[in-house]
């Protein structure tokens, strides 16, 4: 059933307003795909994700100890159902769709870990998603700690060694924190990288990721509306306004990109580009000064 909001935009603005960091994460994701996807059925992809939880409740007995609902979600979500990690085409956008995860049975890191949660929430498994760097996490507490798990092979959980070894690939050995000398970064507490992410960054990393891809493959048209709903998940973010202002100047939309830019400058005056965008925005301003 389609939104009977004015436009999907204005529809995603209102659940983030009101839903604020309670936010129902996968509905949110189901909404960024109808940019991609005009007129999905949110909420049938919804339901699908709840008859996928009610299979695997029914077969769970009541007392089932937390990590014995682990061991059950892997086993329905990654044997009985066929997801998996898309190794063949990670940068495929339709990863990073969560219409296209259901159907396709395949995703990237995030996409997989928020199906994931979601299902795990219905059993009782109260899992937080982690940014961890260079590759998505969720995370369960239970008596005995913390599990670590990794949706996109199958949920299998971290040891502190894997986790290290995470780290070591994505950032560089001689980079370090505080005073020259200090400590290097793939050496600091691991807790340090397992902080909880919230539903709000959360949905902000899934939005980078098709920045990315929509970035590399030279789509300005699809950049642009996911820089649109980034504006509404962290309006603060001056660098995605900056970006925005761009595209608009790119697809000759004079008046957005000279509104955006020119708010860049007030927000940034010391930005390293301030010039280069300064320029820019004399440009536009010429280029409007045409249309009136």
């Amino acid at each position: 059933m389609r939104s009977t909001e004015a436009s999907p935009l204005e529809g995603f603005s209102a659940l983030l307003a009101r839903d604020g960091e309670r936010l129902a994460l996968a509905r949110a994701c189901l909404q960024v795909a109808e940019d991609a996807y005009p007129g999905l059925d949110v909420e049938g992809y919804l339901g699908e994700i709840e008859r996928f939880a009610h299979r695997l409740g029914a077969r769970l007995p009541a007392a089932a100890a937390g990590e014995d609902r682990v061991i059950a979600l892997n086993e329905f979500l990654f044997g009985d159902l066929g997801f998996s990690g898309n190794t063949r085409n990670y940068y495929d956008p339709r990863n990073s769709y969560l219409n296209e995860v259901l159907d396709r049975r395949t995703g990237i890191p995030l996409t997989l870990s928020v199906l994931y949660m979601e299902i795990g929430r219905h059993i009782g498994l109260a899992f937080e998603g982690v940014s961890f760097p260079g590759h998505f996490l969720v995370r369960l507490a239970l008596r005995g700690g913390t599990l670590v798990l990794d949706p996109f092979s199958g949920g299998a959980p971290q040891s502190e060694d894997e986790l290290r070894e995470r780290l070591k690939r994505v950032i560089p050995a001689g980079i370090g924190v505080g005073e020259p000398g200090g400590v290097p970064v793939a050496d600091l507490p691991l807790d340090h990288f397992l902080e909880p992410a919230s539903n709000r960054q959360i949905l902000a990393r899934l939005l980078r990721n098709l920045k990315g891809v929509y970035r590399e493959r030279d789509q300005p048209e699809r950049l642009l509306a996911v820089l649109n709903r980034m504006l509404v998940v962290a309006p603060e973010a001056a660098a995605e306004l900056r970006d925005r202002g761009l595209v608009y100047q790119r697809l000759e939309c004079w008046r957005p990109a000279l509104k955006d830019l020119s708010e860049y400058l007030e927000r940034e005056p010391e930005a390293p580009d301030v010039e280069d965008i300064r320029a820019k925005v004399v440009q536009l301003a010429r280029s409007c000064a045409y249309l009136n």
